[in-house]
């Protein structure tokens, strides 16, 4: 049993590995990078929140998340508001907008491509098996 969910393991993230590739390569056309593609989506998301919600919405720590944010305020995609208190409120340029618009239509071909092998069923099946597993932080150790 052990050798099969370490090879689950590996194949989930083998999946993910080529995913991101994929992605990261298609996404230079748009002038972006995977990170901060993703960086705009979650900032598209929930316009104004931290840098803490957007760091756990990326995966990324803190100090990971405000040396990208940083780049990409330069970059002029990215804009840092005050807000409450202390608080710095993250938010979309119109340029911010462009390259999150772009990734999206990018990102879609890629996926696509991605799961062309499953059927709709098997993605719906993945997607919710998927679901599952995250419900609840079921997979934190």
């Amino acid at each position: 049993m052990n050798g099969e969910l370490q090879e689950l393991g590996r194949a989930v993230k083998q999946t993910q590995y080529r995913q991101h590739r994929a992605l990261d390569s298609a996404l230079a056309a748009a002038g972006t990078t995977l990170a901060q593609w993703d960086a705009l989506r979650a900032i598209g998301r929930t316009p104004g929140s931290s840098a803490r919600e957007l760091a756990a919405e990326t995966f990324q720590t803190e100090q990971s998340f405000g040396t990208l944010v940083s780049r990409m305020t330069a970059q002029g995609v990215v804009e840092r508001r005050p807000g409450h208190g202390r608080r710095i409120e993250h938010h979309l340029t119109p340029a911010g907008e462009s390259v999150l618009k772009a990734g999206h239509r990018i990102a879609d071909e890629v996926l696509a491509s991605c799961f062309t092998p499953l059927s709709g069923a098997d993605r719906a099946t993945l997607l919710d098996l998927l679901r599952r597993l995250n419900a609840d932080g079921a997979a934190r150790p």
